[in-house]
């Protein structure tokens, strides 16, 4: 038990745990005493960002057919930051087709959600990750509780998603509550709602999305702190570059800082995740 406190203490001092229930959580990655050097850019012909159309609300066609989302927007202002808009392009293709893109040198950059494994760390470098995915409980208003969640859940009926990273995270860190499985995320969430579950664990991002609706609004809502767990949930949303190219790697993680450091992540963040998941 000891062990398993410890743990859920360190996620949440990582996550940012305090969170204010009468305006979402800004997520930060940065230190704030970390100040990486402005790069010199003055001999890049050209920064050419990869993306694709079908990962909603990151990166799709609007309703005029226009590239948009957050990581296009992300893509953007890195430019801005940068001082380099008018040598930045950003060009969507579909996924199959990002790595060769990048390996003959049609593209520098992938925005798109690749994920950092050790495979993928094998053909590219990465960024600093600039958005992580927390898992979330999510209770009925009249029963949301505050942390520590360990204790206030124990013997309760908590549901998650079948043959999962949250399912596993839950049985590990939680051991205590009653893990109810579902093999379809919908049936969980109107079990959730007709109460006959105390609680749903899973992705902040996506519970945040279902929270947006107003009737779920008013029936639940977050519950605790949120959880991160880079050995369950990966380690977040970072920009990939071919191997070897580190100058471009520090010049995004310099423009990333500044991004989140004068507000402007924290603006993109609230435009596309008004019910923010941290």
């Amino acid at each position: 038990m000891r062990q398993t406190v410890v743990a859920l203490a360190v996620l949440l001092l990582a996550a940012g745990a305090a969170v204010s229930r009468s305006a979402p959580a800004i997520p930060y990655f940065w230190d704030a005493d970390e100040r990486p050097a402005k790069p010199d850019l003055s001999e890049l012909t050209r920064l050419r960002f990869l993306t694709t159309t079908d990962f909603r609300p990151f990166n799709f066609l609007d309703e005029a057919g226009r590239l948009t989302g957050f990581h296009v927007d992300l893509a953007r202002a890195i430019c801005r930051e940068l001082e380099i808009e008018n040598r930045c392009q950003i060009q969507a293709l579909p996924w199959e087709e990002l790595a060769g893109a990048i390996e003959s040198g049609q593209g520098d950059a992938v925005i798109a959600g690749l994920a950092i494994t050790r495979k993928s760390r094998e053909v590219y470098d990465f960024s600093r990750p600039f958005l992580q995915f927390p898992a979330r409980f999510v209770m009925r208003r009249p029963e949301a509780a505050e942390e520590p969640l360990y204790e206030k859940l124990r013997g309760k009926r908590v549901g998650t998603l079948d043959e999962t990273a949250h399912e596993r995270m839950l049985r590990d860190l939680f051991s205590e509550v009653k893990p109810v499985v579902y093999t379809r995320r919908q049936w969980m969430l109107d079990d959730l709602r007709q109460g006959k579950i105390d609680a749903v664990f899973g992705d902040g991002m996506q519970l945040s999305f279902w929270l947006a609706d107003d009737e779920e609004a008013r029936c639940c809502t977050f519950a605790g702190g949120p959880y991160l767990a880079p050995e369950y949930l990966g380690h977040g949303l970072a920009i990939a570059v071919a191997k070897g190219n580190r100058d471009l790697v520090q010049a995004l993680d310099y423009a990333l800082r500044q991004i989140e450091s004068d507000g402007t992540f924290a603006e993109l963040y609230l435009r596309y995740f008004p019910v923010g998941f941290y």
